[in-house]
């Protein structure tokens, strides 16, 4: 299997990860257990691939992860969250496309 570009995220490394991180991010709470999140599983991995050196991609499981998801109002999975420059710049919720994360990235990616 080849070499994941997806950055793997606790509530330890968020921070200095996102947060502190240059470019664009976009984090993906998730779950094992949770269906859409499996269905977008794939999806993240292309994006990730797609956008190597561009925009970082991020996971984080919520149910490992709590503290981090509870900070930023994580209620429901998938969510999806673009940090530009430390600051949520957009959500998505739910499963979504990769043509419309593609076009969220975009919109803040340089």
């Amino acid at each position: 299997m080849a070499e994941s570009n997806v950055v793997q995220l606790n509530d330890g490394n968020f921070a200095a990860e996102v947060l502190q991180a240059e470019g664009p991010v976009l984090v993906d709470f998730f779950a094992v257990w949770c269906g859409p999140c499996k269905m977008l599983g794939p999806v993240i991995e292309e994006l990730a691939n797609d956008y190597q050196g561009k925009a970082k991609i991020c996971k984080i499981n919520v149910d490992e992860s709590g503290g981090t998801a509870s900070e930023y109002g994580v209620m429901s999975i998938p969510t999806m969250v673009l940090f530009v420059g430390g600051k949520e710049v957009n959500r998505m919720v739910g499963f979504s496309s990769k043509e419309d994360i593609a076009k969220a990235i975009d919109a803040v990616a340089k």
